[in-house]
């Protein structure tokens, strides 16, 4: 009896184990989007979208391109980012041998970083104040939502559940106790009349330039080797 009671306590203990179990992506892109409208009460129409960020990931690196923001298809930046900090690659990121350059730069943390994708610790104001809400579908995927409302502003945070992990997220700690990952935040600023959705967007593919860095950088890495 003692047996059957003890294999299923290691059964149950499995399964659980099995159910949070994360897996982390290994190589792929994350494209982040503002779209803002201004005098948002009076319609949509007065509306501007914003390419934040194009992040191309390899395990733990992370090739970051942040466009201009008035000319998209101008490159403002490109920065390595492994862990918690970054490097600036400037102007010779094609030939730019990784490797060298944290040797060479002195890092930066990426708390400090102030252009692209924003690293914050700081947790999502009021939220032991959040409401949960019923679950939606948009663009043929299932979220979780929960909203927050103050005086001031009016916002709305969509969870994806997925047992993957990205390197880069909006709220970790959210992601984490919803077993998931916020892919959407859409605030109303009610003093100024604005309304911002924001989006992280994950795709499988590199940028041609991001590409061109992890191939260069592979090659040097085998050369080293031989």
């Amino acid at each position: 009896m003692k047996k059957i009671f003890l294999s299923s306590i290691i059964s149950i203990l499995v399964m659980l184990m099995s159910c949070t179990k994360k897996i982390l992506s290994e190589k792929g892109g994350i494209d982040i989007i503002s779209n803002v409208y201004f005098d948002a009460s009076k319609g949509l129409e007065n509306m501007r979208s914003f390419h934040i960020s194009k992040l191309n990931y390899k395990h733990d690196s992370i090739i970051e391109i942040v466009p201009e923001l008035e000319f998209p298809k101008v490159t403002k930046a490109i920065y390595f980012i492994k862990d918690s900090v970054f490097y600036d690659l400037e102007n010779d990121h094609t030939s730019a041998v990784l490797s060298e350059i944290q040797k060479k730069q002195k890092p930066i943390s990426v708390y400090a970083k102030a252009a692209g994708a924003i690293f914050s610790k700081v947790p999502i104001l009021n939220y032991r104040n959040r409401r949960k809400l019923t679950d939606t579908v948009l663009f043929k995927k299932h979220y979780k939502r929960f909203e927050i409302n103050s005086p001031w502003n009016y916002t709305r945070y969509y969870i994806y559940p997925t047992d993957t992990i990205l390197p880069y997220s909006f709220y970790k700690g959210v992601d984490y106790e919803y077993n998931g990952r916020i892919e959407r935040i859409d605030s109303y600023d009610k003093q100024k009349d604005i309304f911002v959705s924001m989006q992280l967007i994950p795709r499988k593919n590199w940028d041609l330039e991001a590409e061109e860095i992890f191939k260069f950088n592979r090659f040097i890495e085998s050369r080293k080797k031989k």
